[in-house]
């Protein structure tokens, strides 16, 4: 007796990658702003006195933005990130900010935060 096999038809390969955070999906891209890579996620575990402590002094969730206020100095730090850090942060909230691989962690989750200037 001899088996069927399945024929399945080949989708062709896209070359251009489109973030789907932007439409409300799962983060597909790792740039600034977007989903945390994993190797990014090791090296902010790797390097832990390069976090900066901040408290979250706006949110705007519409555009993804957030204003911290470092803890040393008071310096204004403004964020961006399409993965829903704004969502998550609150008015207040202390949070964490790693400058050098640009990573934010709110409520003990990170995000990937493009700084703006």
């Amino acid at each position: 007796m001899s088996t069927s096999q399945n024929r399945l038809k080949t989708a062709p390969a896209r070359q251009v990658a489109i973030c789907m955070c932007a439409r409300g999906g799962a983060c597909s891209s790792f740039a600034p702003g977007h989903a945390v890579h994993l190797i990014q996620a090791r090296l902010v575990s790797a390097t832990p006195t390069e976090w900066v402590d901040a408290v979250v002094s706006a949110v705007d969730a519409s555009e993804g933005t957030l204003v911290l206020h470092t803890v040393a100095d008071g310096t204004r730090i403004e964020v961006w990130n399409g993965a829903g850090a704004a969502d998550a942060a609150v008015v207040g909230e202390p949070v964490a900010l790693h400058p050098r691989y640009h990573v934010l962690s709110v409520g003990g989750r990170q995000y990937n935060a493009l700084a703006r200037g």
